[in-house]
């Protein structure tokens, strides 16, 4: 029995329904499970290389067919994360009286003409089913914890009209006790508050790593104006009074300016205020339920602190927090829902890895993908590649390591991430400055031995598996010196175990690192910069290592440096522009009283995604159908070697901004791949 999850909006990658995806829909996923356990599962904004991707996620449906190597007709259902009459009303609302849009005002109908256009099958309206969102987040949560009962809350900021709900897991039912409406989201508290901070959507974990700085005594009072705790384990949120009241309370920040330490207090008090109130929520239903055990999912749910201090209090036997808990993780409960609707429930098992994603692919493939970048990487082969890495890092070398299949959801688990020596303070420093281009207060994450743990890490009594970075723990006092690359502010860190039998090759390398340095930790990040997601593909490895400061790269068995590459090598390159990208011309104000036209190139609908360049820029970006060799469309200008420097050095910005794409060009790989075969015969 396939079912398929989805998540994610109801227009293509290069279309122009931003309303239609912004409003309601976003984090676009699809996951495949055979009779109850996934097979195949990825995020749309790895393939299509859009953070949060609100787009239907064709290539993720795609990736997991191909997967399970199946038809789109073989698939037995397919369920979406949203219920019917919730999209349906969300459709009506935005383009029932705009004839300009022709959309169909029925999702399901919009659905199956979305696949039928992207896999050439049309799709029996019964094979199709809308399921409800915060069902959707707590099953997700609950059918992979193992817990024979639980109970279970699903936190968000909204979605088909409610910010989420409570519920008693048992057996391979869930049964919804409470749910919250929309105007009592703490997903849209938390998010009110930010604005004030010069945050926004999706930002919120960054204020969850400033609290740590502030103090939440000078704004208690005032945070206590926005909530009231009721009986029976309730509460109210007043979302219209944060915005004023902190407006004229504090100084509110622009995005991009310094942080005081008014707006470290005020995330510190909104961290607190959020951790009253669910607090609040649980023990009342702990002690009415009798449930000794707890599942958590929704976006709320990604807030690590919180879940630490959860698992510190007591409150409950074991928890289990899911780890794609964002909306993304809806497309998995979607499936899960739907196969146990059709008599194949989730084993009760505990859910120990999420390398569900796709594979690097062959050796020969990954070599291939290297080698086309001569003129820009060095490249070794070898037989022991952790031990080569742990001696880059040993030495002070901040690496790509890239293996296996990819991770489900928003952290890096080890096949897709950035190294680091743990000990080293300057390294946190070094790695938000010259690689994640990002906030210099913002914490890295480690990566343990699980064997090793507790010897360095605060556990809670009968806990020590953590190996989703679901949990801010504590770090022992005597190894936070130690530690220092990896220890926050406030003594804690957001801890992943690693296994030996889940994922051997991230094991090894940790091993390695110990038996140079006697310390079974590493720092681990994400590998990707502040403009994209994290990487999936070899191709993406490539582009982000050589767009940051990383020192090596390890893909596969390959040892990957650097080289110093000439201007020669760079116009060797393709140039193209992603699906989502568009050139403008328009008029805009240059100085006080001064309009003039300008270029930009935009990632999105709005001109706050535009990026301004030069006309010489525009007119080289303007001639490309499809992809271009750089140097063959620099010779239709008459440009001097100066010139030619000074646009290929911008094009190299455009492309850190992954505003464009530079990459070798289908002819040199297929010329590339003819010689090898030569070779060969």
């Amino acid at each position: 029995m396939l079912c398929l999850g989805v998540s994610g909006g109801l227009d293509k990658v290069y279309e122009n329904t931003r309303e239609l995806s912004n409003t309601f829909l976003h984090d676009g996923a699809a996951v495949l499970v055979r009779d109850g356990r996934v097979i195949a599962a990825v995020e749309e904004e790895r393939l299509n290389r859009i953070k949060h991707s609100n787009k239907f996620p064709s290539r993720s449906i795609q990736y997991c067919l191909a997967a399970a190597g199946v038809q789109l007709s073989d698939i037995d259902h397919i369920a979406f994360y949203a219920t019917e009459a919730y999209c349906n009303a969300m459709l009506e609302g935005l383009f029932g009286s705009r004839p300009d849009v022709s959309i169909p005002l029925d999702a399901k109908l919009l659905m199956r003409s979305l696949l039928a256009q992207e896999f050439g099958t049309e799709v029996d309206p019964s094979r199709v089913s809308f399921v409800s969102h915060h069902q959707a987040h707590g099953v997700s949560a609950f059918a992979m914890s193992g817990f024979e009962q639980s109970l279970i809350l699903a936190i968000d900021g909204g979605g088909d009209f409610l910010s989420g709900l409570l519920a008693v897991g048992s057996g391979t039912e869930v049964t919804q006790l409470v749910s919250f409406p929309e105007n009592n989201s703490l997903g849209l508290f938390y998010l009110e508050t930010i604005r004030c901070l010069g945050y926004g959507l999706f930002d919120e974990y960054k204020v969850m790593g400033l609290a740590p700085y502030g103090d939440p005594a000078p704004h208690r009072e005032l945070f206590e104006q926005f909530y009231e705790l009721l009986d029976s384990g309730g509460y109210r949120v007043y979302l219209d009074r944060i915005g004023p009241t902190l407006r004229r309370s504090i100084q509110v920040r622009r995005k991009g300016m310094p942080f005081t330490q008014q707006h470290r207090d005020v995330s510190a008090s909104l961290q607190e205020a959020l951790e009253r109130i669910v607090f609040h929520i649980l023990r009342h239903h702990r002690e009415a339920t009798g449930m000794k055990r707890l599942c958590l999912a929704g976006g709320v749910a990604h807030n690590c602190t919180m879940n630490g201090k959860l698992l510190y209090s007591g409150l409950f036997e074991d928890i289990f927090v899911q780890p794609a808990a964002h909306d993304a993780g809806c497309a998995l409960g979607a499936a899960l829902m739907m196969s146990n609707e059709l008599g194949r429930p989730a084993p009760r098992e505990r859910l120990q890895e999420v390398y569900w994603g796709p594979d690097l692919g062959s050796e020969r493939a990954v070599q291939q993908e290297l080698d086309a970048w001569g003129g820009h990487l060095d490249v070794e082969r070898s037989d022991d590649v952790a031990s080569c890495a742990a001696d880059w890092m040993a030495n002070g070398a901040v690496i790509g390591w890239v293996q296996g299949r990819s991770e489900f959801g928003p952290r890096a688990l080890g096949n897709r991430s950035i190294l680091a020596d743990p000990r080293p303070a300057a390294n946190k420093d070094r790695i938000n400055a010259m690689v994640k281009k990002r906030e210099g207060y913002r914490p890295f994450a480690p990566s343990v031995l699980e064997e090793d743990a507790s010897e360095f890490f605060d556990l809670a009594d009968g806990t020590r598996e953590f190996p989703f970075m679901n949990f801010v723990v504590r770090v022992r006092d005597s190894k936070q010196s130690v530690l220092g690359a990896i220890t926050h502010v406030d003594g804690t860190a957001r801890l992943q175990t690693v296994s030996r039998k889940t994922n051997p090759a991230y094991w090894e390398v940790i091993n390695s690192f110990k038996k140079r340095t006697g310390i079974p930790v590493l720092l681990n990040t994400s590998f990707n910069n502040n403009a994209e997601p994290i990487v999936d593909s070899v191709a993406d490895a490539i582009t982000t290592f050589l767009t940051t400061e990383l020192d090596g790269l390890v893909v596969g068995p390959f040892l990957v440096k650097k080289r110093a590459a000439t201007l020669e090598d760079w116009t060797a390159l393709a140039v193209s522009l992603p699906p989502y990208a568009r050139l403008y011309r328009v008029r805009a104000y240059t100085g006080p009283d001064r309009q003039e036209t300008v270029c930009e190139i935009r990632t999105g609908h709005s001109s706050g995604d535009s990026v301004r360049i030069s006309q010489d820029a525009f007119d080289l970006l303007m001639q490309i159908e499809g992809e271009a060799v750089l140097g063959d469309l620099l010779d239709t200008i008459t440009f001097d070697r100066a010139r030619r420097e000074a646009l290929v050095k911008e094009l190299r910005g455009l492309w850190e901004q992954r505003r464009i794409r530079l990459h070798p060009s289908h002819a040199a790989r297929a010329h590339q791949d003819c010689d090898q075969m030569l070779e060969k015969a």
